[in-house]
């Protein structure tokens, strides 16, 4: 089962309605969090897709005022080689305890797009874990893991962007790695296991959610809503969103520090692809 979530309303957000709607939505994921620690639940969200997507970015936007002690931001990297032919054990250590919320940076699905298509994983590791991470998936949920799939999903020509804008980037340029550079260049090898991971594992008990995430600052709020539209919890009231207009006056929005104010929906359409707004 695969969900494609667009919050066409979110197209046509001034500066300020942004922030409103942010606030409003994190008051709710907070409500949430509270319900979890409550009621001893254990949420696991799941974020991929490919470099410059957006996920690291996501996770700060959702975790942002939550209680500390009650979540967990999983970064794991580069696999040892007893992880690495250990694969799910290896993942079994970041899922979620009782009454705590994960936000995962990439996840155990790195073997069914990174790895294969880097070649750091052999072909027998590739149709193993592809055969055997549903069931995997089914033992989490039966352990009372609520999980949510999150793929962020750009263009070929927006990653190419933001990779040439991260490179520039005085305070960024760090992001760039050996890595990311090759894996530009295999944007097709990248769709094919992209779609197959798809085809075998996005199911009704475990669906993938697809957000556009071509704007950032969109897709964050996006996929919140989707995230709180899903869950249950105490005092939900989850409103619908504005019906936003093109004919608010002035955009604004933060590039390596710098305010840009006063600007037109189209110029605030193209700058907020690369904005540094929370």
């Amino acid at each position: 089962m695969l969900i494609t979530f667009d919050q066409k309303e979110y197209e046509k957000l001034d500066d300020n309605s942004y922030r409103l709607e942010k606030r409003r939505l994190q008051i709710e994921l907070l409500k949430l969090q509270e319900d979890v620690i409550k009621n001893n639940r254990k949420v696991c969200i799941v974020f991929e897709g490919r470099d410059t997507a957006g996920k690291s970015s996501a996770s700060k936007f959702f975790t942002q005022y939550l209680i500390p002690k009650n979540f967990s931001y999983v970064n794991l990297g580069i696999p040892s080689e007893w992880e690495s032919s250990h694969w799910f054990e290896r993942w079994e250590k970041v899922i979620p305890k009782e009454k705590e919320i994960s936000f995962l940076d990439r996840s155990w699905y790195t073997r069914a797009l990174t790895e294969p298509v880097m070649g750091y994983c052999s072909e027998r590791q590739y149709r193993e874990f592809m055969q055997e991470v549903l069931s995997w998936e089914q033992k989490l949920q039966k352990d009372g893991v609520e999980l949510i799939k999150f793929y962020f999903s750009i263009t070929k020509d927006q990653q190419k962007k933001r990779m040439k804008a991260r490179k520039r980037s005085k305070l960024k340029y760090w992001k760039t790695s050996e890595n990311d550079e090759q894996m530009v260049t295999k944007w097709d090898a990248f769709t094919l296991y992209k779609e197959q991971m798809f085809e075998k594992t996005a199911v009704s008990f475990s669906p993938w959610v697809v957000i556009n995430a071509n704007n950032k600052m969109i897709a964050r709020l996006t996929a919140l809503r989707f995230l709180l539209n899903q869950m249950n919890y105490d005092y939900k009231k989850l409103l619908k969103p504005v019906t936003w207009t093109k004919n608010v006056d002035y955009y604004n929005v933060t590039i390596e520090g710098v305010r840009f104010t006063r600007l037109s929906y189209e110029q605030y359409k193209v700058l907020s692809r690369y904005s540094d707004d929370d």
